[in-house]
């Protein structure tokens, strides 16, 4: 049960701390009084770490953070430290290390036994009060814990030191060998071993979204002309589309599926990504041109705007799998709800959407069909059409009739809580998805969204002219910056660039980087750290380049690093970028697919690029109009830099200073074509610079 007296965490701006704060646990943050509590008691530090939405970190603090018995033992016996991952990820990315060296493993909740000095000795993720599920209980472990504190010091210290010095070693990279295109082949064989022909995706259950393996596969097609690489990715964005991981009411995506067919999903929704799935459906629809995918682009957006936008325009971290205590409620219905609610229009709702009698949803907790379902469709318009007797438009109007119908209804239940604390680098990821879905699909009100959240981040988090602050809450912006908030704001703000023009974008972009080359950089064997110089000590300074849920920083960074590099002609940014290849290459190899963000950047460092440069004056028509020509050509490759006739010469000769000494050709708006450093003569003819491009003769 709950105290009534708040525990030091009612003081934190964290939601996730905040559901905490009335727990028995004697809880502290993360502070310097915890660690000088621990070592002036004598005490072992239980650290948990987790996030708000988290359905599995709900469970334990209802079965044992709640329960007086196990708060007792918690605070007699040791001192405890909650963590937000999401509002300190440098301390969970060295602790789920940890983690993953001690058992194989990793997840959250993280539950971390260590000493006074931050060295950890025993890891563990979800533990029940008692045994149950083949896990040991809480009330066994902590016991047996003590025991060997008081017993066994001098092993467990000398355990804690080889863990912290593994760590230490685990971070360490050394320099290799530039890659080669063959690389790149056998990350798709890789993907492809893996890949779920019938369902899409890669493996079996549970299944990711991981949309970083499908950018890369879509630009694996196009550069190498592979056509099943492409097919991949239309198959598994179809169906997850079509799928119950995507919300047919409301829209968005929910984290991950419980199976292979996309059916059953685990239903929290994550700000990431429906940034990553949001660029990958946009870079689609901008490769393939198929109508199709406007309108998921749109229900992404419309989604994001409506329920996950805080009024200063940046985005919200996540909304909870729960509500009311229990996964998805919000999302569920029984056939015979929707009967009553639709009547004559639900036989057809029923047939589109997979709707049982007995349920198509499986609780995963239970094992066994509840009664409820999932939307998921399985026919298309035309499939009924003949059925039903009815024409594709009027399937369509019913069909949108019974959506909006139930969405009504469904907007009337308990909601699942929203994780309302913004962070820098998912809003970097945010502001690059909808500038770049705004820059394909030529929507203002997509790019004006993305300008919103990178102004709220600038104003809100950044600390100086180009030092960001991670996380803002109820006027509170506290943490330093990581590499990946360096990394995907630089990201969100070159997409802006390209969708605008805007040199402010450039020169944000550019501070940005130079401030990551100044304080993350590892100047003996290459690559990023995941902290600055600055920020505080842990037991080890990671440099992390798995591509997990999301990119890493350092493959990001390797994107923009080579990008930066062509629009501004400064070289050393791409010396940088070719020193994270060798820094990592040897990691890389040992399972190219598991870096498929990584090798997006090598790629362009391996195929033939193009940069152009435009003169031209800025609003006008005919601008914006070979700008549209330009950007609508599907190549990842490309980079636009526009220098207008009146133009602020001292700011874009120091951005680019290779444009100072560009002229236009008799007043009139011209293109400077450039592939891998060479240049064209400049034509004033923009069909001319498409087909130089395109590498077509022209006459």
């Amino acid at each position: 049960m709950s105290q009534s007296t708040p525990n030091r965490l009612s003081n934190e701006k964290s939601p996730y701390l905040l559901q905490h704060a009335n727990n028995p646990v004697d809880w502290f943050p993360w502070s310097p009084e915890a660690f000088d509590k621990a070592k002036t008691e004598d005490k072992p530090i239980f650290l948990s770490i987790g996030y708000a939405t988290c359905h599995w970190c709900h469970v334990m603090e209802k079965e044992s953070f709640e329960d007086s018995e196990v708060a007792e033992y918690l605070n007699e016996h040791f001192v405890s430290i909650k963590v937000d991952r999401e509002e300190r990820p440098e301390i969970d990315s060295v602790y789920m290390r940890v983690c993953q060296m001690l058992t194989g493993g990793g997840g959250w909740p993280l539950t971390i036994v260590m000493t006074a000095d931050k060295q950890a000795f025993f890891a563990g993720t979800y533990f029940p009060k008692s045994r149950k599920m083949q896990r040991p209980g809480l009330m066994e472990l902590l016991p047996r814990i003590v025991d060997m504190w008081h017993k066994e010091r001098d092993q467990i210290l000398d355990s804690a030191q080889e863990i912290t010095l593994s760590l230490q070693k685990d971070a360490e990279s050394f320099f290799g060998e530039d890659l080669t295109p063959a690389i790149l082949h056998t990350a798709f064989l890789e993907l492809e071993k893996r890949f779920d022909a019938e369902n899409g995706g890669f493996g079996n259950a549970p299944k990711f979204p991981s949309p970083h393996n499908l950018t890369f596969l879509l630009r694996y097609a196009h550069y190498f002309g592979n056509e099943k690489a492409e097919e991949m990715v239309v198959r598994t964005l179809d169906k997850m589309r079509s799928g119950g991981i995507y919300d047919h009411l409301g829209f968005g995506f929910h984290r991950y599926s419980t199976d292979k067919e996309w059916l059953l999903p685990h239903f929290e929704k994550m700000l990431y990504d429906q940034a990553m799935l949001l660029l990958s459906y946009a870079e689609l629809y901008h490769k393939t041109k198929e109508k199709k995918y406007l309108s998921v682009i749109d229900e992404i957006v419309q989604y994001l705007i409506r329920d996950m936008r805080s009024p200063d325009g940046a985005f919200y971290s996540a909304e909870d799998a729960d509500s009311e205590g229990v996964e998805g409620k919000f999302y569920l219905w029984t056939k015979t709800e929707i009967e009553e609610l639709l009547g004559a229009d639900a036989k057809l709702f029923c047939a589109v959407y997979n709707i049982k009698d007995e349920g198509n949803y499986i609780d995963p907790q239970h094992d066994g069909v509840t009664g409820e379902n999932i939307l998921k469709t399985t026919l298309t318009a035309r499939d009924l059409s003949k059925d039903f007797d009815l024409t594709i438009g009027e399937i369509v109007t019913s069909l949108q009739r019974s959506r909006d119908t139930l969405f009504a209804v469904r907007s009337k239940r308990v909601r699942p809580a929203l994780d309302d604390k913004i962070v820098t680098d998912w809003n970097g990821l945010i502001i690059a998805a909808l500038a770049y879905a705004g820059n394909v699909t030529n929507s203002a009100t997509y790019i004006q969204a993305a300008e919103d959240a990178a102004a709220c981040v600038l104003d809100k988090l950044l600390k100086n002219d180009t030092q960001l602050l991670h996380r803002y809450r109820d006027g509170d912006a506290a943490f330093d910056g990581t590499l990946e908030d360096y990394a995907f704001m630089t990201w969100g703000l070159l997409e802006l660039y390209q969708a605008t023009f805007k040199n402010i974008y450039l020169i944000r972009a550019v501070g940005f980087t130079e401030h990551v080359l100044e304080h993350f950089v590892d100047t003996i064997t290459g690559g990023y750290y995941f902290t600055a110089d600055y920020a505080e000590e842990l037991l080890a300074r990671q440099k992390e380049v798995y591509d997990g849920a999301i990119p890493s920083g350092n493959s990001v960074m390797l994107s923009n690093l080579i990008r930066l590099g062509r629009l501004t002609s400064k070289t050393n940014y791409l010396e940088e970028a070719a020193m994270i290849i060798r820094a990592f290459s040897d990691i890389v190899k040992q399972s190219p697919s598991a870096f498929s963000s990584f090798l997006g950047g090598v790629m362009l460092t391996l195929v033939p690029f193009h940069e152009v440069v435009i003169l031209a004056e800025r609003d006008a028509v005919n601008t914006k109009r070979s700008l549209r020509e330009f950007i609508s050509q599907y190549n990842p490759g490309l980079t636009l830099l526009l220098r207008g006739f009146v133009e602020e010469s001292s700011v874009m000769d120091v951005l680019a200073p290779h444009t100072v000494e560009m002229k236009p050709l008799n007043s009139a708006p011209t293109y400077f074509v450039c592939q891998n450093f060479e240049c064209a003569e400049p034509t004033t003819d923009v069909e001319v610079a498409l087909a130089t491009i395109r590498g077509e003769a022209t006459e």
